[in-house]
């Protein structure tokens, strides 16, 4: 891993397969190793500023970010996937252009980096021990437990873990059973799961068509308007009948 960041001016980075950015080369390969060395891009960034926003009202120490990563403006596009960046002097909040960031390590225990990351777990536990009523306080250890088992499983599958993934974990981190919703928190009781519940089947339709005791509304109307009308020649009229009367009266005359 990288052990400083005064001597380091360029590095080149290439995009990955998984849509993120992975570092190829840098300007100091003495003190940085490249292996396994991933930057977050503008787009990233301004989604992890974005997810600090909510704990700024729990004590987040912004100036911590600004030293946990070391801003990157693009220089060339060698093409391939390739980019070349090098070394800004802007903040990313104060920026004129997009700036990728690096994270800042001397080593994997000891850099402005791991603080980021440490004081980052410690305000998400204190927001989420303020808006859910757990039994018992949610701890630090069990927040690390949780996101370390979820990347030593991406260790033995043989995917690198993205320095994007690792700060979002944390960012984004909800006990299992819990959920936050607009400062809202909404659980799942104990031992109840959607998958416990039985599926419902869906009913043959054409049987339940065919239930006599099944019938609409507007099917019984059809059938009363059926049988309310007839189907026969029209009736007589009172006239014909006379006329039919007078001719009868004349005939037996005649006889």
């Amino acid at each position: 891993m990288p052990r400083a960041a005064k001597q380091l001016e360029w590095c080149t980075v290439r995009l990955g397969e998984d849509s993120n950015w992975w570092v190829m080369e840098v300007s100091d390969d003495v003190h940085w190793d490249v292996d396994g060395l991933s930057i977050v891009d503008p787009r990233q960034i301004s989604h992890i500023l974005d997810l600090l926003e909510p704990l700024q009202e729990y004590k987040l120490d912004q100036d911590l970010f600004d030293t946990a990563f070391i801003p990157f403006r693009i220089q060339k596009n060698l093409g391939d996937g390739l980019i070349r960046l090098t070394r800004s002097q802007e903040s990313f909040a104060d920026a004129e252009e997009p700036l990728f960031g690096l994270p800042n390590i001397v080593d994997d225990e000891n850099s402005p980096y791991a603080d980021f990351i440490n004081h980052i777990t410690k305000v998400r536990v204190n927001m989420l021990n303020d808006l859910i009523d757990f039994e018992q306080k949610l701890t630090i250890d069990e927040v690390e437990d949780d996101i370390r088992e979820e990347e030593n499983n991406n260790f033995i599958e043989g995917r690198a873990v993205h320095l994007f993934h690792e700060v979002t974990n944390i960012l984004d981190y909800v006990p299992a059973g819990w959920e936050l919703d607009d400062d809202d928190s909404v659980s799942v009781s104990e031992g109840e799961d959607i998958e416990d519940f039985p599926e419902i089947e869906e009913e043959d339709t054409t049987q339940i068509a065919k239930d006599p005791s099944l019938k609409w509304d507007e099917d019984e109307e059809e059938e009363e308007k059926d049988e309310d009308t007839y189907d026969g020649p029209p009736p007589d009229s009172g006239d014909d009948d006379d006329l039919g009367s007078d001719d009868e009266e004349e005939e037996d005359e005649e006889k």
